[in-house]
Order: C-alpha cells, then structure tokens, then sequence
C-alpha cells in the first residue's frame, strides 16, 4: 500500500503564489504595471511562441512599432490562441499611421469573425471591442457593440482588468465621463494600484474641468514612471497653465518612453510653437509626420494647445490644417467647428460640425452644440454698429437697455487706457440657461463660470439664468469685454493671471462694489501663507487646490495689479501686454517692465498684501485670538452682537458690531457688521449712520439686493434723489426683472423740480424697460412711457406711441387726451 504525502495547506499557498510568480504571462505583466518595459521585453521574448503576441504589445508600448507588426504577423500566421488581439493590434496600429481604410478592412474582418466564432475567449471579445471602436466613425452603433464586446470579455474574465479600462476610455471619448469613472473605479476596487485606471481617473477630472488631475496623475505616475500617456497628460497640464518648462520636460519623458507617440510630438510641438522655438517645432513635425504621413493628429493637438491659450486664430489656422490632411477626423472637424464659432464664423463653424456630426452621430459635443445652434436661431439679435447683441427674444430688447450703454462707456474708457480697439462688432451672447452657456463654451454642460470672452466675441449667462443675488451681470460684462482689450493689445500672449487681474481691477473702476472683495477667507488664506505667489497663479485658476482657491486668485491677480499701478505708474500695465506681444515670458516682462525678478516681484507682492490688510491680520496674530482664525474669531463677536440685538440691547449690540468692524473693516458682506449696523442705525431712527453703514456693503458687494433696496429708502427719505437713484440702478444690475424698481426709477428720475435732461432720458428708458418686461396692462404701460417721451421733449415719439395705443384700444380715454394736447402744441423742431 502507497502512503500519498500531506502536504500541509499554508505551503501549498505558497508554492502556488511561487508558481504564479515565476509564470511569464504574470512576469510580463509585472514589469510592464511598474514601467519596467525592458524587463517585460526580455521575458516576453523568452516566452517564445506562446507569448508573441505579449511581445507585440509590450514592442508597441515602447514604440517599436515596426517590428510589433511583424511580431503581430507571424503570430496570425503561427494561428496562435489569441491571434484575434493580434488582427486588432494591426488595425491600431494602421490607424496610427493615418491608414484609416486598411484599419477599417482588418476592423471588419475581426467583428465578422467574432460574430460567427463559436465560443469566443475573454481576450477574442476584447479584440472584437477594439475592432468596433475603430469602426465608430459612421457607424452609431458601434460604440454600443464596442462596450458589449468589452463587458462581455470582464464577464468571461474577471481579471481582464484591460477591457473595463478600455470600457472607461470609450465612455470617456463619448463623453460619459461618470460612466467612466465607475469604469476605472471597478478596477481599481480589484487593484488599487493599477496605474492606467488612476491615469483614467486624471483623464476624468481633467475632462470635468477639476483641478486635481494633476495630483493624480503623478500618483499613476508614481506607480509607472514610463507610462507615456500620463506623462503626455501631465505636458498637456502644464502647458494649459503655461509652464512651458516643465511641459516640455514631461513631453521629453512621454517621447523617450514612447518614440512613436504623435500625440507626444504634437505636444512637444505645440510648447516649441507657442514659445517660439522654432527648430523644436520643425524637428517635431517632422518626426510625427514620419510615424503618420499626414500628421493630422499632430495638427489638432497643436489647435486644442493654441485654444487653451486663447490664440484662437492661430487654433484655426492649425485646425483647417489637421482637417485638410484628414478630412473624414470627426476629432479635427469638431475642434475646428467649435473653434470658428469662437470666433464668430457661425455659418462656418455650424457647416462643419454638420461634417462631423455626419461622420460620428454619437459625438456629444457637435451635437450639443448644433441642437444649440438651433435653438439660438429664435434668439433676436440688436447691431448697434460697436455691438452685436444676441439673446432670447423675451428679453433681448430689455437688456439691450442696459448692456448696450454700458458696454460703450466701457469700450470708450478701455480703449483710451491701453491704446487698442478689438474688431467691431463685438458680438456678445446671452443665455437664459446656464447650461446652454456651457455648451456655447464647451460643447458639454459643467462650466462654471459666468461669462468667457474669446476676443471679439463674448458669452456669458443672463441674469434670468442664475438666482437673485448670486450673479452681476453688468460687472460679468464689463469683465470680459477687458479681456477683448487685453488678449489683442497683447495680440492673446497675455498669461491668463494677468488677463483675469486686470478684468477684475477694470470691474472695480467700472462701479463701486463691483468686481472680487476681500473675504474673511481671503485673509485667513494670506495669514496661513497658502497663497500661491505669482509666478505660480495660473494654477490657482486651472488646477485649484481647495474650493475656494480660483476665487481667491481673480482677487489676487487683481490686487497685484493696484500694486503694479501704484508702484510703476499707469502705464506699466499696459507695457506689460506690450512685452508679451513682443514674445518676453513673464520673468522677462517681471524684468523688463517692474525691473525685479519673478522672486523679487513675489515677495514685493507678499508684503503689499500684508501692508494691505495688516488689520485683519492682527486678529490672526493677537494674544486673544491666537488659536482661532480670523474668521472663528469675527463670528464669535458678531454672534454675541446680534444676540443683544435680539435682546433690544442696543447699546451693548452697536458697541459689539463696532468692534466686529474694526477686525475687517474692507468686509462688505450682507453677513458682516457694517449690514447689522445699518439694521440697527435704522431701527434707532439714525438715518445718517444707517446711510454710512449700508454704502460700506453696497460699496464692496455687487449682488447685495437687500442692502442697496434699503439704502435707497433711506436716501429717499432724507430727499437724496440721486443717491437713492443710484442705489436703484445697482438693482438693475444685480436682476432687471423686478417691475416696482422700475417704475420707482422713473417716478424719481422726474419727482425734482430740478430736473435735468438726462433724467428725463432716463424716466423713457426705464418705461421701455416695462414695456420690455409685457405687463399685463401693456396699453397703460405704453402710454407711460408716451408721458415720458413727452417730458423729454420728444413729442413726435410720444405721438407714435399713442396713435399704436389708440389703434388698439379707441376709447382709451388718456390716450385721447394726451394726443389731443400734443396736437395743440408744435413740437421743439416745429412738427405738429
């Protein structure tokens, strides 16, 4: 009798765990997670045979692309098990080189194969979802077949962590970008190091506009230092925030990674171009167009880098570029179509996304944007010769009112500042919806901001589409026509620190209370030393680190530039976009115009700021309050202060308001004591100190609706017309849809015996503005507004307005009379 040996659990575990490790497949594996491609090479090759088609894969990664082909061949023709991923490999790889007909043949044959294998494995339903992707262009249902193909290899595969990769890059390219996440969520749940699905991720929060993909991507990175795709990602971050140093470092690394990476090219191509180097631009090109013979790809690339920099000229020039060398690239077509709506070519730019949309009916953002485009012919556009209004026709003639003004005093005032006029007609667009201006912007909903300004050409949400008090929609406006003067007098070299800054600063000139304040959170940012200094503020834009960060840099910009202003002079602003024009970078221009380095410039800055807000800071830094924030600290106080309020303690409460004030005397928020203090002062019968207290919030916070309503009864009661007056037209631009403040400001613009003819003008407006607004009584409205026009000394206007009125309504006795008076009179210019 045989006695059979027991062989005790725990070291069958681990010779089973020694026998994975020393399988190839796993080897191969292994060395290619941690970016060790030359190892994975070297047991791959030893592998033989039944590792070809690993060789071929890891051959591509390292960009060998000639001999991963041959590999790929002999493979098919060895009819290896997996020779289907090898058919799809040598599609991929035809359709790098731009051979869009011999990918799309060999595409066909692999799905035609597949449908008819009998049994087919994990890694046959994989090549089959390559196949289809490659067959997406024309055909909407091959993206659908694409993730069938994809969930079925996970299904036959758990392990196949490849295919649910591959399933979050198509949901990606579609746009689906949640349904993406979970797609790399799901493999990196089974492996949390898995350094493509964290690149997934970066991908994802890049595309949602989030400023931790950068973060992330150096933690894929961290994990595969050779992953080329990260590193192009991570040169394509930095170029969008214009380090144009590290871009070009982490475009070397992707390339010696991955020679045969066009997209890496393109990307050292695009940080050569926008920094004017010339030869690096040549070399680039034509390394790209000796993997892709017409480099297509290479040309939209450097389109999407010359957008991000808002040099959108140059992106169309570049895009038409990409489309003439592939005109069947849905990807080339859609950047070029988005791009020439940029710049206003809408019957362009409309005509071409048309050409892609019939290429890829699938894509999100052509169709987005031309079911917009669709919807925005019912909007009414109103030239005024500088301008181009165009809005939804139930409101366009109501902000026609008050845009139109606006934006020439600020043409006027811009112009004489920085010596340059943009093109006319500066074309600026209105949406009722927040969403349908992210889709303007993005082709996608998500953004979050409230206007963008292209050059000549602005966009940005109406007040109707965000709440009461949120959102200025003068201010917004007035801000991104800056951006028209900045980004041409600096012909868009302009870094977007400095643009943004000065768009903020030419806000806070435009009207007090208008543009970025200080906040509590502001100054506890400046205590704490977590301000970026300028050199780096892009990135407080692009790649914030905490929620409050992009806020905190428009505000910062803007107040670098009082400092520049009040250190160099008026001009230094303008010579700064100068400079830039000239082709300098920013320690150029740091050099060359405040005559400091980028590190003297950032400390100069650093104790501008403290100076600034030294009494704020105090509080950060007082015995008292030592271990509290600034914040903590002014709440305490304000809570006790409004506590003796509730008490009617009002002594106590005015004394603790007072002190709350002196901890941040520049806050204006509708939170802080100078708003309690109005309260109160008005409660107390203190007109005068309610008056005083209130212009503190209305001075520095340009949505306080509460606060500027109150300060005009206040002002009204003490018969100041004109400041209650102007506490009314802050209204306006907080919302205009409020009828009372309308008809108040047309009572008041005529209510003195003094009044002056702009007045009078002004009472006319603001009774078009009901008329704008279709009361239920029209008619009376209508007539209104005949009175006015009466008052303002234009009487055949008056005239018209009450024969239209008549005309409807005959015996609308008023209206007779007033006529009836009219025609006693001659008009000043001797009509009847």
């Amino acid at each position: 009798m045989i006695r059979k040996r027991i062989v005790p659990l725990a070291l069958l575990s681990v010779a089973c765990l020694a026998w994975r490790e020393q399988d190839p497949r796993t080897e191969v594996h292994r060395f290619l997670d941690a970016g060790q491609y030359a190892d994975a090479e070297r047991v791959a090759r030893a592998g033989g045979a039944p590792l070809s088609v690993m060789l071929g894969n890891v051959l591509v990664v390292r960009g060998k692309l000639a001999e991963a082909e041959s590999t790929f061949a002999h493979a098919i023709d060895a009819r290896a098990p997996d020779r289907l991923s090898a058919e799809a490999a040598l599609a991929e790889l035809a359709e790098r080189r731009g051979d869009h007909a011999a990918a799309s043949a060999r595409a066909r044959r692999i799905a035609s194969t597949y449908s008819s294998a009998n049994a087919p494995s994990s890694s046959d339903h994989m090549a089959a979802g390559r196949a289809y992707v490659l067959l997406m262009s024309g055909d909407a249902s091959a993206a659908r077949r694409a993730l069938a193909a994809f969930d079925a290899a996970t299904a036959a595969d758990s392990n196949n962590f490849e295919a649910q990769r591959r399933t979050g890059d198509l949901f990606l390219s579609r746009h689906g970008n949640e349904d993406a996440r979970q797609s790399y969520l799901a493999v990196l749940k089974r492996a949390p190091n898995d350094a493509r699905a964290i690149m997934g991720i970066a991908f994802v929060e890049d595309f949602e506009g989030k400023g931790t993909a950068l973060a992330t991507i150096r933690r894929s990175l961290a994990l595969n230092p050779q992953l080329s795709e990260a590193l192009a990602l991570s040169a394509r971050l930095h170029l969008e925030s214009e380090q144009y140093d590290s871009a070009r470092v982490y475009a070397q690394r992707a390339l010696s990674s991955d020679t045969a990476s066009v997209q890496s090219w393109a990307l050292l191509g695009a940080t050569a171009f926008l920094t004017g180097d010339s030869a690096t631009f040549r070399m680039a090109r034509s390394s790209a167009t000796a993997l892709q013979p017409r480099p297509s790809e290479f040309y939209t690339e450097l389109a999407e880098a010359s957008i991000r920099q808002r040099r959108y000229m140059n992106a169309n020039v570049l895009a038409q570029q990409a489309v003439a060398l592939d005109s069947s690239s849905t990807h080339a077509l859609t950047v070029l179509g988005a791009n020439q709506l940029r710049l206003g070519q809408m019957a362009e730019g409309q005509a071409t996304l048309d050409r892609a949309f019939k290429l890829d009916a699938s894509d999100a953002r052509s169709k987005n944007t031309l079911d917009l485009l669709d919807l925005m012919r019912s909007y009414r556009t109103i030239d005024t010769g500088r301008f181009r209004l165009v809005a939804p026709a139930k409101e366009a003639e109501l902000l026609a009112l008050y845009i139109v003004p606006l934006l020439e005093r600020a043409f006027d005032s811009l112009s004489a500042r920085y010596g340059y006029k943009p093109p006319t007609p500066v074309r600026i667009e209105f949406f009722d919806r927040s969403a349908d201006f992210s889709v303007r912007t993005l082709g996608a909903v998500g953004l979050g901001a409230l206007g963008v300004s292209f050059g000549s050409l602005l966009a940005m949400d109406a007040p109707s589409a965000r709440e009461r008090g949120t959102f200025n929609w003068g201010s917004t406006a007035w801000h991104e026509l800056t951006h028209a003067f900045t980004l041409g007098a600096s012909e868009h070299r302009v870094p977007r620190w400095l643009s943004e800054g000065m768009s903020v600063l030419e806000e806070r000139r435009a009207s007090p209370g208008w543009g970025a304040s200080a906040t509590v959170s502001f100054v506890g940012a400046l205590g704490a030393g977590v301000l970026r200094p300028m050199s780096q503020l892009n990135d407080g834009f692009l790649h914030p680190r905490f929620a409050e960060e992009t806020q905190f840099s428009y505000y910062q910009a803007s107040l670098f530039c009082e400092m520049v202003e009040q250190t160099k002079g008026a001009n230094a602003l303008p010579t700064m976009l100068l400079a830039y024009r000239d082709g300098y970078d920013t320690p150029a221009v740091f050099q060359r115009v405040l005559g400091a380095s980028a590190a003297q410039v950032d400390a100069q800055f650093d104790a501008w700021m403290r100076a600034r807000f030294a009494v704020p800071l105090r509080v950060l830094t007082s015995k008292d309050t030592a271990s509290e924030k600034l914040g903590a600290a002014l709440t305490a106080v304000m809570q006790r202060a409004i506590g003796e309020m509730s008490r009617n303690q009002k002594d106590s409460a005015q004394r603790s308001l007072e002190q709350a004030r002196a901890m941040f005397p520049e806050y204006g928020g509708d939170d802080g004591p100078s708003w309690f203090l109005a309260l109160l002062a008005r409660e107390r019968g203190d007109t005068s100190l309610a008056i005083e207290s209130v212009s503190e919030v209305t001075t520095r916070n340009e949505t306080a609706w509460d606060a500027n309503l109150l300060e005009a009864d206040l002002r009204e009661r003490r018969g100041d017309i004109p400041g209650a007056l102007a506490a009314l037209e802050r209204l306006i631009w907080i919302s205009p849809y409020e009828p009372s403040v309308h008809v108040r400001i047309a009572e008041l613009s005529t209510s003195r015996g003094d009044v002056a003819r702009g007045d009078f003008a002004r009472a006319v407006r603001e009774r078009r503005a009901m008329i704008a607004l279709r009361p239920t009584d029209e008619l009376d409205a209508r007539y209104e507004l005949a009175k006015a026009l009466v008052a303002a000394g234009d009487v055949r206007g008056a005239r018209r307005e009450l024969l239209s009125v008549l005309e409807q309504a005959p015996s609308f006795e008023k209206a007779q009379a007033l006529l009836l008076e009219l025609r006693a009179k001659r008009s000043p210019g001797g009509t009847r």
